[in-house]
């Protein structure tokens, strides 16, 4: 089986330097194209499937990739975004660091949350349990379009890797028995 891991493409909230999270914004117009130009490079892989985060940023990329791929979206509620920012998420990144150092300080270690949003370990469980279910279907090629959090997780936690994720980053991951990551594009992956 082959999964191919995407990350949605520039939002409005990337321009314009806010905290995400749960912050639903959209694809931005160089989104856009980043997601356009993924499409055409993933148009021979196979993909039969694309699993979506809710958000519109991850919907939007979907879509995209699926008008090319010529295959069916399908939202997935527990795929989506982290909470992490809780009373920062759509707060410009500038005004937070004024306004509330002692978490912009923190937010550096990926497994810190601001209090009232969600807790990393619960985080964790939601990404790994639905990550295992949809590697478990009944495809041989699907693609999940997600964001850096639960990208970042499912690289940390089922391939052992770090990386810094791009916008419209693509990880190719083979499951034979267990999982292996083989191809990867947009991304830097950290020793």
């Amino acid at each position: 089986m082959k999964i191919f891991l995407i990350r949605h493409g520039e939002s409005t909230s990337d321009v314009e330097h806010k905290y995400g999270g749960h912050y639903d914004d959209h694809l931005s117009p160089a989104g856009k194209k980043q997601a356009q130009a993924l499409a055409k490079r993933l148009s021979s892989s196979g993909i039969e499937i694309i699993f979506s985060s809710p958000f519109h940023r991850a919907r939007e990329t979907a879509e995209i990739l699926s008008k090319e791929l010529k295959c069916t979206v399908k939202i997935i509620e527990e795929i989506k975004e982290r909470n992490r920012y809780a009373h920062l998420t759509g707060m410009k990144k500038s005004h937070a660091a004024k306004k509330h150092p002692e978490h912009v300080a923190k937010l550096k270690d990926h497994t810190y949350g601001v209090e009232g949003g969600e807790d990393y370990e619960i985080f964790k469980e939601r990404i790994m349990r639905t990550f295992e279910k949809l590697a478990a279907g009944p495809y041989d090629t699907i693609a999940i379009v997600a964001h850096g959090g639960p990208i970042g997780c499912i690289l940390r936690e089922i391939l052992n890797v770090e990386a810094k994720i791009g916008k419209c980053a693509c990880f190719e991951i083979e499951k034979n028995g267990k999982f292996k990551l083989v191809h990867f594009e947009g991304a830097e992956i950290k020793k």
